[in-house]
Parts: structure tokens; C-alpha cells; sequence
């Protein structure tokens, strides 16, 4: 399977491919060797992008998942425009679902930061939980992040 580990502004970040599709993207460096594949290239300058001002997650082909509730909670986090956030009650709501299995979804998300599970928060606009990087320190950098570009960009 291709394998990549490259810089970012929060750290090294890497990901795994699984044929022409994304499995795993992460936060620190891949345990495996480095063994990137043009989608590993393409998702690093899509990381890039991602940190100048903004980068679309339906340019990346993703894996699919198992669980049919997870699909819906993935399709609601790609959803969420880049700067903006919702609750896990927003999410629940929208797919008919109780905001502590969104929350436990979320928490499983193999590919954050591309599904953007960072932008989910708890009610009253709480941070609620983040299983990436360094957990809600990190959460708190990537919102900080888009606030500071989100202004410029258009609906």
C-alpha cells in the first residue's frame, strides 16, 4: 500500500492509500516506510492548499466504510463549508441519529482533517472531543486556521 509522511504547519502528517482511494490520513509520522503512489502526491498538495486558504475534499477519491451510519455522518461532515462549523445535534438531526453516535463517529474518523471532523462541536458551541494530533489543543489549531481565511471566501 502507498505510504507518504510530509510537513504541515501542525506537524507531520501522513497518508495511507488502498489502491485509488484513501484508507487513513492521519496525524505524526506513518509507521511504515515511505512508499507514496500519485494519490499520496496529490493528497500532500492537497494538505498544502488545504493550509494557503481552503482545498475541496471531493477532489480526493475516499475509501468507503462499513457502517451505513458512518456513511451519513461522513457525507455530513463533507458537508460542512470550510470555516463553519455544526453540533453533533445539528448532524443528528439532519441524519435521523442521536448526537453521542455522531460524536463516536466522529471520533473514528480514519481520514480527519480531509472529513472534516474538527468542525463538529459539542452543544453550546463546546469543543467536545478530537482524537487527532494532540487531541483538542490541535482541534482548536485547525478551527483558528479557517477562521483566519474564511472571511474571504464566498458561498
Amino acid at each position: 500500500m502507498p505510504v507518504q509522511t510530509f510537513d504541515s504547519p501542525i506537524g507531520p502528517l501522513y497518508v495511507i492509500a488502498d489502491g485509488d482511494r484513501i484508507s487513513r490520513f492521519s496525524f505524526g509520522p506513518a509507521s511504515a516506510p515511505d512508499d507514496p503512489s500519485d494519490l499520496t502526491r496529490k493528497t500532500e498538495a492537497w494538505t498544502r492548499a488545504y493550509f494557503e486558504g481552503g482545498a475541496d475534499p471531493y477532489e480526493l477519491p475516499l475509501a468507503p466504510i462499513d457502517s451505513p451510519f458512518q456513511a451519513k455522518v461522513r457525507t455530513a461532515m463533507l458537508a460542512i463549508p470550510f470555516g463553519q462549523t455544526r453540533t453533533y445535534g445539528d448532524i443528528a438531526k439532519d441524519i435521523d441519529g442521536n448526537p453521542r453516535a455522531v460524536g463516536q463517529a466522529c471520533g473514528r474518523n480514519p481520514i480527519p482533517l480531509i472529513v472534516p471532523c474538527h468542525r463538529v462541536l459539542a452543544a453550546g458551541g463546546s469543543l467536545g472531543g478530537f482524537s487527532g494530533g494532540d487531541g483538542l489543543p490541535t482541534k482548536k489549531k485547525l478551527l483558528a486556521h479557517e477562521a483566519r481565511f474564511a472571511f474571504t471566501l464566498t458561498p
